[in-house]
């Protein structure tokens, strides 16, 4: 059976199972990161990996500056999504031989600003030769409190969903300019208890049903009420993917709280309730119209 046949998250599922894990990890593959410490540890480490890859995350016309800040950034928004703040990263670089070293030096350019905006560390890493298509791979740590930590699994039935920001559109260009929501997961970790939350990187269609599915749960959403991008269609929203907003899931009694003071803290930057999370099958008041991106679709 190809790959293709199966999809990512099947293959991911195959891949992962049974893998090793020691007595310190609390996490391990199917999170936004794995997580690692001590059950009464005050403060667990975090670790991401993550890739961008030529014709599949970026265009070589594209300016490498550009193609560095996004390289870092996807995998800084998984460390946010946990709650946590990013430390050191590791950069892998793969390319042909006869690219130009001034992309190279822009590309670092990029990395380089993403590292100092985020408070990133950037402590090495390895180079090699690509025969084709230009990748970049980034290692990432971070840090999170335990008791600030947020994992997709910890959704209860009846939990409200909220997105920050807007959806769709991201081929425009926003894929490779987006700003993390670091900030504002922190601060959500900090003053509420949020009880499931990851990125959206996929599109809300793949991932939505990941967190529901992750915390034992169905979800109800209204695809209309969906916040969306100037000229984005619902099926944009849904499935265009590399958004990297936030998408969590809070008990309903917090929620007014919740609202009032996300317009106090960040005025210019839409909370939207989308819908819930549900005991059973998924429901919508409209079909979904598209599964958000897969690699091996």
């Amino acid at each position: 059976m190809k790959i293709a046949a199966l999809g990512e998250d099947a293959v991911v599922a195959v891949l992962t199972r049974g893998l090793p894990v020691g007595g310190d990890v609390r996490r391990g593959a199917g999170d936004d990161c794995a997580i690692i410490g001590g059950p009464r540890d005050r403060v667990w480490r975090l670790l991401k990996t993550d890739c961008v890859v030529e014709g599949v995350h970026f265009s070589a016309r594209e300016k490498p500056a550009r193609i560095g800040w996004k390289a870092l950034c996807r995998a800084v928004s998984d460390i946010a999504a946990m709650g946590g703040l990013p430390r050191h990263a590791l950069i892998t670089i793969a390319v042909a031989r006869n690219v130009k070293f001034a992309w190279l030096r822009g590309l670092y350019a990029g990395l380089r600003k993403a590292a100092r905006r985020f408070g990133v560390s950037i402590v090495g890493g390895e180079t090699s030769r690509s025969p084709a298509p230009a990748f970049i791979s980034v290692a990432l740590t971070g840090e999170v409190e335990r008791a600030r930590c947020v994992t997709r699994s910890g959704g209860s039935v009846g939990d409200f969903l909220y997105v920050t920001g807007r959806l769709g559109g991201s081929l425009a260009g926003g894929h490779l300019d987006f700003v993390p929501r670091l900030a504002e997961a922190r601060w959500l970790a900090e003053h509420f208890r949020i009880r499931a939350m990851m990125d959206i990187s996929d599109g809300l269609a793949a991932d939505l049903p990941r967190l529901a599915k992750a915390s034992g749960c169905g979800f109800e959403i209204c695809e209309e009420d969906i916040p969306r991008n100037r000229g984005c269609t619902v099926a944009q929203a849904l499935g265009d993917g590399e958004d990297f907003e936030l998408l969590f899931a809070v008990h309903p009694r917090d929620a007014a709280r919740l609202e009032t003071k996300w317009r106090a803290q960040f005025p210019k930057l839409a909370l939207t309730k989308i819908g819930s999370l549900t005991r059973g099958a998924v429901r919508a008041k409209r079909k979904p119209n598209t599964r958000g991106f897969d690699h091996f679709a």
